[in-house]
């Protein structure tokens, strides 16, 4: 792996980034911001719990610094259509911290995490399943995106 900083870490760095940057931004508010960043977190919660989920039903790891002891390639459930929805509800409670705290920080920063986590996890992540699972890997990045 390219990367040794498990991506929760990352997640909670940007998360404390997006919260603490909101002084160099305006703030931006608008009509139902909260029930916005309740509805973002409690999506991003749960699409991270059903990935998490579907990892333990098919008794593979879930560690995302050892993707090579993968013993399963996960395709079915929230995984038809996303191939990284651990990474996508990161990001989605990432939005939620953003519309709470620092929108137009929040939507920079949400951008910055997502190209260190598509460059540093997802991309070594993908060479280590195309080693595991060739075929079936190569005809599942042809039929699911990498985020959405």
């Amino acid at each position: 792996m390219e990367t040794k900083i498990p991506p929760p870490i990352v997640t909670l760095v940007f998360g404390l980034s997006i919260y603490f940057s909101r002084g160099i931004f305006p703030v931006v508010e608008f009509q139902y911001a909260f029930y916005l960043g309740i509805f973002l977190l409690l999506s991003g919660f749960s699409i991270l719990v059903s990935a998490v989920s579907l990892f333990r039903k098919d008794k593979t790891t879930v560690n995302p610094l050892s993707p090579e002891q993968a013993t399963k390639l996960v395709t079915d459930g929230i995984f038809k259509y996303s191939r990284n929805p651990m990474y996508l509800g990161m990001a989605v409670v990432l939005s939620s911290i953003a519309v709470f705290f620092n929108l137009l920080g929040g939507i920079i920063l949400i951008a910055v995490f997502c190209a260190y986590i598509t460059r540093f996890q997802i991309i070594p992540e993908e060479r280590a399943m195309r080693d595991l699972f060739s075929d079936d890997f190569d005809k599942y990045i042809k039929e699911t995106r990498r985020w959405v």
